[in-house]
């Protein structure tokens, strides 16, 4: 009888363990799809709204060719802004010229425009920028920049739009 019980007992609990394992699997995976529903919603907003290129570039997080692109040897004065949502990221008061093809800047206009994500594809490992305030693809930070900084950050001109100063 004693044995009957403890079979039960463990059958019950086992029971619940399963159950629960499956709620929490269930869980999961409704988030899993609420989340990749989210991202198709956001990526379709950014699809209607940036071209092509631009498009490719930030949401898809591809590169443009290097000497082949708006800005890079741009040596007007004035602001670079995101081509997304107009905010001031970089000035050209920060720009150089890197001899990478891409516009290169040793800083942010501002701490809050701009922050680093780590970046493990194509079997790297770099820190890539991204616009704080969307998480949108900028480029990435190096460290091999000019003083004071010793950074380069390495943007997409797809990424940018520039406003020359009057």
């Amino acid at each position: 009888m004693k044995k009957i019980k403890y079979n039960l007992c463990v059958f019950f609990i086992l029971s619940f363990l399963s159950i629960s394992q499956i709620s929490c699997q269930e869980k999961k995976e409704t988030k899993k799809r609420n989340t990749a529903s989210k991202e198709a919603s956001v990526k379709k907003k950014w699809k209607e709204k940036l071209a092509p290129n631009t498009y490719y570039v930030m949401v898809e997080r591809g590169t443009e060719p290097a000497f082949n692109n708006a800005y890079h040897n741009n040596h007007k004065k004035g602001i670079y802004v995101s081509a997304a949502t107009g905010k001031p990221l970089f000035s050209s008061d920060d720009k150089y010229d890197s001899g990478s093809g891409w516009p290169s800047f040793t800083k942010p206009i501002s701490e809050d425009a701009v922050e680093w994500i780590r970046d493990n594809s194509h079997g790297m490992v770099r820190e890539e920028v991204v616009e704080k305030s969307t998480g949108l693809h900028l480029g990435h930070v190096f460290n091999d920049g000019p003083k004071p900084t010793g950074l380069r950050y390495c943007i997409n001109s797809a990424a940018l739009k520039f406003i020359e100063s009057k």
